[in-house]
């Protein structure tokens, strides 16, 4: 067992050395002067209408970033669109977007909290799914404290605005957002009723 451990450990060393973001993260705080009148000046937003940025991964943010600038080139038909996100990020480098990516995964996300009436129904169908209507559980790709997977490419969840949540939930349902990995979330959020996106998009706020 001892000499199957190490080889493993010293595989998975590898895939997290091969896999380094090369952001430079003091780089990105000099150039994130223009992002915090929505997102805050650590990646906090103050309004739930803006999603808490600081803490998720670096990965992820440098994705979503390119995704913006591909859907404003674009007009919509490829990457993210969104129409306030996409002349922000069209004047940016590869490497402006991977220092501020690389910025904002370097601060800590503010706690939220969960209200007591959604636990219940809430940890269900995140820890358990619903599969009857063949909805997969939330802990499968973001884990148990949703926290995701930097190298798998699954975000950050929990401490995120209800509200902001809430939205894209809806967005993946309606396919308005169509930059998910292999169309998972289109699939899932299809399946879900309002009910249950309210009931997640509130339970993973507080998410411990």
């Amino acid at each position: 067992m001892k000499k199957f451990a190490l080889p493993l450990t010293l595989f998975l060393g590898l895939i997290s050395t091969a896999y380094a973001f090369d952001g430079d993260a003091e780089a990105g705080k000099a150039k994130s002067a223009t992002c915090a009148a929505c997102h805050g000046m650590d990646g906090n937003s103050p309004t739930d209408l803006y999603p808490k940025i600081a803490g998720q991964h670096a990965g992820y943010l440098f994705k979503q970033l390119k995704e913006f600038q591909l859907g404003g080139k674009t007009g919509g038909k490829e990457g993210r669109n969104n129409a306030l996100m996409a002349p922000m990020v069209a004047a940016l480098s590869e490497q402006d977007m991977k220092d501020l990516a690389a910025f904002y995964a370097s601060q800590t996300m503010k706690e939220g909290s969960t209200p007591e009436d959604v636990i219940a129904k809430g940890e269900k169908l995140f820890r358990g799914g619903d599969i009857e209507r063949g909805i997969a559980a939330c802990i499968a790709c973001h884990g148990p404290r949703g926290v995701g997977h930097s190298l798998a490419g699954f975000p950050k969840i929990s401490f995120q605005h209800a509200a902001y949540t809430k939205a894209q939930l809806e967005a993946f349902r309606s396919g308005a957002r169509a930059n998910d990995m292999n169309g998972m979330m289109r699939d899932i959020a299809k399946k879900l009723t309002d009910e249950d996106i309210e009931v997640l998009s509130k339970y993973v706020g507080g998410l411990h």
